[in-house]
């Protein structure tokens, strides 16, 4: 990757990290004063689904049922509550400090993507903000997004990790 090309990416790799990170934060100090998080609203009502022309309350997505269950596991939703939010703070923290952004990108492509097939939202197309930060997220992990203003390139200069199976979420 050349020195632009590198920079161009730290700075993608670095806004997304603050996307995350202002995302988590929302969620656990109740930014927006909404009350205590809970993803039992969205899993409920946010993940009926929609198509263009498509009406609002018909449920067009084919996992639909499978989000409303989980809403309604007493036992699981604390559970995602707390992976949500802790996910969106370390993958948001790992990004902006470029240290294990290969495994973080992963992490991050994974919890935008189960957020896009919950939501369904095709009404204004297939391309929306969820299928392009889990497009980012999953470029900066293959280009390993650290190496440019990041720890994992000061990690990768060292011999720390070179005998490792860890070296893999470096750049």
């Amino acid at each position: 990757m050349n020195s632009s090309t590198g920079k161009a990416t730290a700075i993608l790799r670095i806004a997304l990290g603050f996307g995350f990170l202002y995302a988590g934060l929302d969620k656990a100090l109740d930014l927006a004063g909404t009350g205590a998080f809970s993803a039992v609203g969205f899993l409920k009502f946010g993940t009926l689904g929609a198509y263009t022309g498509s009406n609002p309350k018909v449920v067009v997505n084919p996992t639909h049922d499978l989000w409303v269950a989980l809403a309604n596991n007493g036992t699981l939703m604390p559970i995602i509550n707390t992976l949500v939010v802790f996910g969106e703070l370390a993958i948001g923290a790992a990004l902006i400090l470029g240290l294990a952004t290969r495994f973080a990108g992963i992490m991050g492509a994974l919890l935008t993507g189960l957020f896009f097939v919950a939501s369904w939202s095709f009404a204004t197309g297939f391309i929306n903000e969820d299928f392009l930060y889990t497009a980012l997220a999953a470029y900066l992990a293959y280009v390993g997004a650290g190496a440019v203003w990041g720890l994992d390139g000061v990690l990768a200069r060292t011999q720390l990790l070179a005998k490792t199976p860890l070296r893999v979420f470096v750049a």
